[in-house]
């Protein structure tokens, strides 16, 4: 009885944990999951599964409201980079509200398609996955080809572009940096974006808060099934390769199924987002890899998942789910309201301070000339039109030389 009361009171406490790390950018869950693991010894007395529950209910609702900071602030985690794009448009249009909104419709779809893909994983990944870890690189060379392949504005640009994130990807990570992803990924996504909008002098109109009925009313009848249609193609392989993340999943998911409109393509983010989530702990149990920060903090907590174990994971992800989606949008709802109180140009201005010195802490000065130089790339990528999914070469390129070399 005790241990349940335990589970419970982790279980709001990762939703806490989770709706923290969501709506600030640069606390990301995997520096609260590795810091809980550093605590683990003052934890003894804990069973581990409770532990294990804290982490899940953090991740599954962090993945539902780092879109907030993502799309408001332009200040992305790895896994909403690309929500940036379509949701400033949105944005400035007096529609970040829907913007986010589409974005938890493609979360919440997400947690069935957990469930429906669990079975499959569990039988078919132990079967298959030796085969795939040994064509690894070329999966992901492949991968590379498509997505600079699909470039339509200018494959020349999309290329350079690709190897000079390589180049910052590989430099970044041998540079024995604390937090390295923050700095990079902050100034190729979210630096780029707010310095874009300060020399744009950008203003928001008052945005629109519309029901909740009235947006799934101007979706197109095939919009959420072609959305989620194209995560379902997609997310399975983000979910146990390596450096394959929620952005290119959502590249090569819309490129298969054709091409997406701006509201299919966050409620895909949204989608793949949570998926991708979801599926690394279902891949945890079924071979034992670790595919994100929060399932590797899992697998050293339990080495050996058991089944039970899956099953309570499994209806954590559910609840969890269920929690995010009204959180998102009362918090979205919070946001649009107060966003335009402010100028959005000081705003800008006052996240860009905010992120750098995030980065000067958590990555040191050297930390901060990453941020600086990988801000510039990614104005180099806007300047000349190309789609910025080529700037996730920063973590493609290191990870295809780790296996080859």
């Amino acid at each position: 009885m005790i241990e349940i009361l335990f589970l419970i009171l982790a279980f709001f406490l990762g939703i806490l944990a989770g709706t923290f790390t969501g709506l600030f950018p640069g606390i990301h869950i995997n520096l609260v999951a590795f810091l809980l693991l550093g605590s683990a010894a003052l934890l003894t007395g804990f069973s581990p599964i409770i532990l294990v529950t804290f982490i899940v209910a953090m991740s599954i609702t962090h993945t539902f409201l780092d879109f907030i900071p993502s799309i408001f602030l332009g200040a992305p985690d790895e896994d909403s980079v690309l929500s940036i794009l379509p949701g400033h448009e949105f944005l400035i249009k007096g529609k970040g509200y829907e913007a986010i909104i589409l974005t938890a419709f493609g979360s919440l779809a997400a947690i069935a398609i957990v469930l429906l893909l669990t079975p499959l994983f569990i039988f078919t990944l132990p079967t298959i996955y030796p085969y795939i870890q040994n064509i690894m690189p070329f999966v992901l060379l492949i991968a590379s080809f498509f997505l600079i392949y699909f470039e339509k504005k200018s494959k020349s640009w999309a290329i350079i572009i690709f190897l000079l994130a390589g180049f910052l990807g590989i430099a970044s990570l041998n540079l024995n940096l604390k937090e390295p992803l923050l700095p990079m990924l902050t100034g190729l996504f979210g630096a780029s974006s707010l310095i874009t909008s300060i020399m744009k002098k950008q203003t928001l109109p008052e945005q629109k808060i519309e029901t909740i009925r009235n947006i799934k009313k101007e979706l197109k009848n095939t919009s959420l099934f072609r959305a989620l249609g194209a995560s379902l193609i997609a997310s399975p392989l983000c979910s146990f390769i390596p450096a394959l993340g929620s952005g290119q999943a959502a590249v090569i998911g819309s490129e298969v199924t054709g091409d997406l409109d701006r509201k299919e393509f966050l409620i895909l983010l949204g989608s793949i987002n949570t998926i991708v989530m979801g599926l690394s702990f279902v891949t945890l149990y079924a071979i034992g890899k670790g595919r994100t920060g929060s399932a590797v903090a899992v697998g050293k907590l339990i080495s050996n998942l058991t089944f039970t174990n899956l099953i309570t994971i499994l209806v954590v992800i559910v609840l969890a789910g269920i929690i995010a989606f009204f959180l998102t949008i009362f918090l979205a709802k919070f946001a649009s309201k107060n966003i335009t109180r402010i100028k959005y140009n000081k705003l800008s201005i006052g996240i860009l301070i905010l992120l750098s010195v995030l980065v000067l802490i958590f990555s040191g000065f050297l930390g901060f000339l990453v941020f600086v130089v990988s801000a510039s790339l990614g104005l180099v990528c806007i300047f000349t039109g190309v789609r910025r999914i080529h700037l996730m070469a920063c973590l493609l390129v290191p990870t295809i030389l780790l296996y080859l070399l």
